[in-house]
């Protein structure tokens, strides 16, 4: 059970509508290909992280942008299914919103291709500290940059914890600086420092950081700075039918247990439990765990 009142946790960033196909293998050749299974799921970091946060007990609202299309009824009634408050889901007329057409493997592995409209207005400066009026945590990610930049600094004047999705390098590396929490991508550290090493990467990169670095590696599980130390925390073993949304998930799970309190190598494995179970289930944002799942998969280690 969630410990406590529900936290609240303000997510800003992209919000999705994917459509998601089952194949055997991803394609190599330009063939037509006959899907064994096909759902269509909200998605995108930001939407994705607050269904994870709702999921896991939290009172959520989401800032994001959309178009006026049939699209954003559908993602918009879907969040609102699971909880999540959409009322600073902002629908632009005259612009289309973020669509993905995404294929998952039978090793769960996946292949996307995405579109967002690159004309959809990108300002932000809307976001005031209102926003964060009773939230106990903050969430934004790279992809829309200009949110983060707007959301983090008022999260750490208000003394609350934060956590940034750097699933890609970004292109205003002044927001690494911003949040309490940084989550990379592995690919995203590697690009930043160069290093393979993931371990290294991370020591590297946080070097003269006044916040928390961290990294996630799929299977691998991740890695923490602790003070000036690396530490490992390794994947929970589940049978992945579909990786889609994890790295998603694990990032909202690390905001609520952030919000919560825990302490950090505890916050790292309750994200990481909430990333394996979304992982045995096929249909991307669908798989994500509640509360008690993630509360039995701990119990039980």
């Amino acid at each position: 059970m969630t410990p406590g009142p529900a936290k609240r946790i303000v997510c800003a960033g992209i919000t999705t509508l994917d459509i998601i196909y089952a194949l055997d293998a991803i394609p190599t050749v330009p063939l037509k290909f006959r899907s064994s299974h096909m759902v269509t799921s909200g998605g995108g970091l930001a939407g994705n992280a607050a269904t994870a946060c709702a999921r896991l007990g939290a009172a959520v609202t989401l800032v994001a942008r959309l178009g006026d299309d049939p699209f954003a009824a559908m993602m918009i009634e879907e969040l609102e299914r699971d909880g999540v408050d959409c009322a600073l889901v902002r629908r632009c007329p005259g612009y289309r919103s973020p669509v993905s057409a995404v294929i998952i493997d039978r090793h769960g592995e996946r292949l996307v291709v995405s579109y967002s409209d690159p004309d959809i207005p990108s300002d932000a400066s809307w976001i005031d500290a209102g926003v964060l009026r009773g939230a106990d945590a903050a969430y934004a990610e790279t992809r829309w940059i200009e949110a983060a930049l707007a959301l983090l600094p008022l999260a750490r004047a208000a003394g609350l914890p934060s956590v940034l999705d750097a699933d890609r390098r970004p292109s205003r590396p002044e927001v690494l600086g911003l949040p309490t929490h940084v989550g990379f991508s592995a690919p995203a550290l590697r690009d930043l420092t160069g290093m393979e090493d993931l371990a290294a990467a991370l020591t590297h990169a946080s070097r003269n950081a006044a916040n928390v670095f961290l990294v996630t590696d799929g299977d691998r599980g991740a890695w923490y700075m602790d003070g000036g130390s690396v530490r490992h925390e390794p994947a929970f073993p589940v049978r992945s039918v579909d990786t889609l949304g994890a790295g998603d998930t694990w990032h909202g799970a690390l905001a609520v247990a952030l919000a919560e309190g825990q302490p950090l190598a505890l916050a790292v494995r309750f994200a990481n439990a909430a990333a394996a179970l979304k992982c045995t289930v096929f249909g991307g944002r669908k798989g994500m765990p509640r509360r008690d799942q993630v509360d039995a998969l701990l119990a039980g280690t």
